[in-house]
């Protein structure tokens, strides 16, 4: 009896396996980001609501520009330190799971998190003892008592810092088991708490209610996302199991995505240091602005980045060359024919939608004109940055975070190039096209890295 129809129904068999498998893939991410997606909008809108009722409260006043800057540092702080641990780690997590077992994989977990919650300690508290010193190039352009008012307030949000960055790395590694909903809509805390904060806080402490608030907002975020991450088999552990070669791997991994991010929030500190500089009020025009594209990137950008990067790593664990080349493909069409018709509606209506948004009390039709010319600069980034992050992904989970440093410190000179340029002839909406037009070169370097990247894989070895 021949053997050829079953070798033809073995190869058959196969392909379909093979054409199902890819599906299945592509199935995973399409509901992983549609899940994140609708997750984000619910916060998102309560975060517009608390803009809204922040704006109301207390306008452009000299308070809350004072508040905005204090808040930049302890938010970059959790950035640069716990969103770098967690994009340093996940790749690793993902591997160490599939190859070696959910045991080590909660080792690796506890000793990145117990290395994250002693180096944010250990930042805080240099940063508290430096306050002084930085906030008077930060916010130089600030008279004395605005800037000492700084100061104080920033002193208090340093607790966030612990809270934020813990919440955060639980949120990554509930994303890297697969779980996007709630790692997203626990975000709505700190905000629910801001917006309750300066409705019932504010004639009785001020600007201080917008801090302790906050404060609280990411405890409890943090509490819960411990909860849903000890639920998923991965309690929550700060202690030192020893080293090993994936938390040596974590650890080469870290170090550029750290220095990265430093360099990246020099860049933003640049931009609130220049409009420090320009009249008052800009500072919170150009924060005002950035929330609204703020909402957008968070959707896209963030969604296409928590939904593409455990498959990313799972990917790259298997070799699977030809499902990365057709995930980059079809996800950057995908999120660029989404990001550019939502980019264009946001520059064309952003006066209607800073008038009907933020437009009452302390805010009148001159903030709105400023705010609305900001907001259009700031909207063109929203393509360039959404369709990036697919292939910043792609980098972080061939362990290239070597290249995304490069990347940093090239956008860190052209940021500053162009702030000093167009500030000039455009004030502080020059300013946001600056951070625009650098997006854009962020997106034509990762693209080439990534396709690179990519090329070299498939021709070497196995």
């Amino acid at each position: 009896m021949s053997t050829e129809p079953l070798v033809a129904d073995e190869c058959l068999a196969a392909s379909r396996g093979r054409r199902a498998a890819k599906r299945s893939v592509g199935e995973k991410i399409f509901r992983a980001a549609a899940s994140v997606t609708l997750a984000g909008v619910l916060v998102k809108i309560v975060a517009t609501l608390k803009e809204v009722v922040v704006a109301g409260v207390y306008g452009r006043s000299d308070a809350i520009d004072a508040f905005l800057v204090a808040f930049l540092v302890p938010n970059l702080l959790v950035n640069v330190i716990a969103e770098s641990m967690n994009q340093a780690l996940m790749p690793t997590l993902v591997r160490v799971r599939l190859q070696q077992g959910h045991k080590r994989a909660q080792e690796l977990l506890s000793n990145s998190m117990l290395r994250m919650v002693l180096f944010l300690a250990a930042l805080s508290v240099a940063m508290a003892l430096t306050a002084r010193l930085f906030f008077r190039l930060i916010a130089w352009g600030f008279p004395p008592a605005k800037l000492e008012l700084c100061l104080r307030l920033f002193w208090m949000l340093l607790p966030m810092v612990l809270f934020s960055g813990i919440a955060t790395n639980c949120a990554a590694v509930l994303n890297a088991l697969e779980r996007f909903t709630l790692p997203t809509l626990a975000a709505v805390f700190v905000p629910l708490c801001v917006v309750a904060g300066a409705l019932t806080l504010h004639g009785q402490l001020g600007i201080w209610a917008l801090v302790f608030t906050t404060t609280a907002g990411a405890a409890v975020q943090a509490t819960v996302l411990g909860w849903s991450m000890a639920r998923n088999g991965y309690p929550l552990s700060v202690r030192w199991h020893g080293s090993s070669a994936a938390t040596a791997e974590v650890t080469r991994q870290y170090g550029p995505l750290l220095l990265s991010s430093v360099v990246a929030s020099g860049g933003l500190l640049v931009d609130q240091a220049m409009a420090a500089a320009l009249p008052a009020g800009s500072v919170s025009a150009m924060v005002f602005a950035s929330r609204f594209v703020g909402v957008v990137v968070t959707l896209l950008a963030g969604a296409v980045s928590s939904a593409f990067a455990p498959y990313f790593s799972t990917m790259l664990a298997e070799r699977d060359w030809e499902a990365c080349r057709r995930t980059l493909r079809r996800g950057s069409r995908i999120t660029a024919a989404v990001a550019v018709p939502v980019a264009a509606a946001m520059i064309l209506s952003a006066h209607l939608l800073v008038r009907f948004t933020l437009q009452h009390g302390a805010f009148g039709p001159g903030d709105t004109a400023v705010v609305a010319r900001v907001l259009a600069m700031f909207a063109i980034q929203i393509p360039f940055f959404a369709v990036s992050r697919i292939d910043y992904r792609f980098v972080l989970a061939m362990r290239r975070t070597d290249l995304v440093l490069y990347c940093g410190i090239l956008n860190l000179i052209l940021d500053g190039v162009l702030d000093f340029v167009l500030m000039r002839y455009m004030g502080v909406a020059g300013l946001a096209l600056a951070t625009s037009l650098w997006t854009v070169s962020t997106w034509i370097f990762l693209r080439v890295c990534a396709r690179r990247l990519l090329a070299r894989a498939e021709v070497s070895p196995s």
